[in-house]
């Protein structure tokens, strides 16, 4: 037993180089240019963070991108910002989706403007941590609304319209890892978000015929100010993170809004029902009962090794 204990302190204290060098970050988009020309894509949560990002890459590359959120003067400015460096229209409208009638009027808004859109991504979330014991009955509905009745109802909104029109489109939602597993103090959004992607693979299942797909990216830890501020207020779950990530370091945005381009565009026009894990293996890396033995150097498991063989009996 204190053979262990040794090997157990000697794996911490060994330095190791950084593995986040060997999985260097592409910023610039993987697809052609002007590929989304003509095509007209709906952004809830644009204004900032991962949603910002994805807007600016849509825009790049030819769409004209309406974004939506609450706060109008964020969407301005993000609007303002993406379209004077791409030169492609961004227009922005504010709506709660909380609330289904500033939901329609944000489409009646897009309709209006530019018509029925190609490209949806269900993007506006909300979050925090909190002991769930600690939650009222309000802060549970809240983010039930944003996330899952939010999506929910911009999806149903722009659906019967494109159904009516017979139009199809191509759905995404960013969801989490922890969608699938589960994950205490953040119970609300996971419950949410495993809402969203059921709701993602059954839609995919029933409106296939009517020339829609639907796909979600669940991704790991990508720092965005927002969000960051707060689910991990101190920086003490960034460290964390960072260790357990077999690729070493954070997701960042450009290369979530590239996975996003892929997923929208006809370059993956037979894949619909997908729930990508996009997270640098964290999931992989928390799940495996024995991936704690990384930790251990090369040269101690000779001498683990023959601790194994010196076991006697089943």
């Amino acid at each position: 037993m204190n053979r262990i204990k040794n090997i157990r302190s000697l794996s911490r204290s060994i330095s190791r180089p950084s593995k986040g060098a060997n999985f260097p970050v592409r910023s610039d988009c993987m697809l052609p240019e002007k590929c989304f020309e003509g095509k007209i894509a709906f952004v809830t949560g644009g204004g900032t963070g991962l949603g910002k990002g994805m807007v600016k890459m849509l825009s790049e590359r030819g769409a004209t991108v309406i974004i939506s959120s609450r706060k109008l003067e964020v969407l301005e400015k993000t609007a303002e910002e993406i379209s004077s460096q791409t030169g492609n229209k961004v227009l922005p409208v504010a709506a709660d989706v909380r609330d289904p009638s500033q939901v329609a009027a944000a489409i009646d808004f897009c309709e209006n403007k530019c018509g029925l859109p190609d490209l949806i991504i269900n993007n506006a979330a909300g979050n925090f941590v909190s002991p769930t014991e600690r939650l009222s009955a309000n802060a549970w509905k809240t983010i039930i609304d944003i996330v899952l009745n939010g999506t929910a109802f911009v999806t149903l909104d722009l659906a019967k319209r494109l159904i009516k029109a017979q139009k199809g489109a191509n759905f995404l939602a960013i969801t989490t890892i922890y969608a699938k597993s589960g994950s205490g103090f953040v119970v609300p959004s996971a419950a949410s978000k495993a809402g969203v992607e059921t709701m993602t693979r059954s839609l995919a299942a029933e409106w296939g015929r009517y020339g829609m797909r639907f796909n979600a990216i669940a991704p790991g830890p990508i720092e965005t100010k927002g969000a960051f501020s707060r689910l991990d207020p101190t920086g003490e779950f960034t460290k964390h993170a960072i260790e357990r990530i077999p690729t070493g370091r954070l997701g960042e945005i450009p290369e979530l809004a590239n996975l996003a381009m892929y997923l929208v565009s006809d370059y993956s026009s037979w894949m619909t029902g997908e729930v990508v894990t996009f997270d640098g293996g964290e999931y992989v890396s928390m799940a495996g009962e024995f991936n704690e033995f990384r930790k251990i150097p090369n040269e101690q498991w000779d001498q683990l090794e023959a601790l194994i063989r010196k076991t006697k009996g089943s």
